[in-house]
């Protein structure tokens, strides 16, 4: 198939190299702009971008698709089908009509479940016992259209979203080959309107850590968050983030540190098992505490 690729981030780079390998001929990359980044806020490309230089295919990083030009610009690469995991852009109904089946977006949850921009994210800090991928035909609605395969997994009780990142986008890679070669015997299937949840995107203020709350639902918190934008508390003055935990036994007033890193809730405790202090690396904590005066309390 004649394919049009649309994707920017890490997560969308496995799905790029699944089409490739699987033989599809990728006539162009679609990606976000290169933006500012680093101490020498240089223009880097997204990893897309990276990825689809370096596999000598044509990319093109519009900053809108609303306008005519580029919308024409789309319509004549003659594309059978376009393929969107994690874009950025909203594609206008002259875009969505162009391809000649459509296009058919990844997305990171089992829809109606979790449609919108942070679904990875949202099923790991709700408690989500599972979670999967959808191989959806796009329409002008937020992950409103008809859903062709479904893909699901379980989610481990000690998951990050880094975790589950990199497991999801390896299904998709996988569930998009599959359905690209299946697509004329798929019938898509309508959303129910039951059990429809927003994935909104993650705020700073959901970041910082309330100890005064379960350990069950800081401990999805800080898996949920993990690496990015990371939860974070004080250790005395120090901003740590803490990136992996679990369920702990012990009891204490709501941020006591009862043990190396086992750190007191407003009910039970969670065991802090990785961290990054203030200008230094991620490291497990059996690293990270070593010479380190820990205070009695974190808030």
């Amino acid at each position: 198939m004649r394919v049009v690729f649309m994707g920017s981030p890490e997560f969308s780079v496995p799905v790029l190299e699944a089409l490739a390998e699987a033989g599809h001929e990728i006539v162009c990359v679609y990606c976000q702009p290169p933006r500012p980044a680093g101490r020498g806020k240089k223009e880097r490309p997204t990893p897309v971008h990276a990825r689809a230089e370096a596999m000598e295919l044509p990319v093109r990083h519009p900053k809108s698709l609303r306008d005519e030009e580029a919308q024409s610009e789309f319509a004549a690469l003659g594309a059978d089908i376009a393929v969107v995991v994690a874009y950025g852009l909203i594609l206008p109904q002259a875009v969505l009509d162009a391809p000649r089946h459509g296009c058919l977006n990844i997305h990171a949850s089992l829809l109606p479940r979790w449609r919108g921009a942070a679904p990875i994210h949202r099923a790991i800090m709700a408690g989500d016992k599972e979670t999967g991928v959808c191989i959806m035909q796009m329409e002008a609605g937020l992950d409103t259209g008809p859903v062709l395969t479904r893909t699901e997994t379980p989610i481990g009780a000690t998951e990050t979203t880094s975790d589950l990142h990199d497991r999801l986008s390896a299904m998709g890679a996988r569930a998009i080959v599959e359905a690209l070669n299946d697509l004329p015997n798929l019938t898509p299937a309508t959303q129910p309107a039951e059990g429809v949840t927003y994935a909104e995107k993650i705020s700073k203020e959901e970041a910082r850590i309330d100890w005064t709350r379960s350990a069950v639902e800081v401990d999805r918190l800080i898996r949920g968050l993990s690496p990015f934008p990371g939860a974070w508390c004080l250790a005395g003055e120090e901003r740590v983030k803490l990136l992996r935990s679990e369920l702990a036994s012990g009891t204490g007033e709501a941020g006591e540190i009862l043990g190396p890193l086992d750190v007191a809730c407003g009910e039970g405790a969670v065991r802090v098992t990785a961290l990054q202090r203030a200008g230094k690396r991620a490291m497990d904590v059996d690293d990270a505490i070593k010479g380190w005066s820990l205070p009695n309390r974190l808030t």
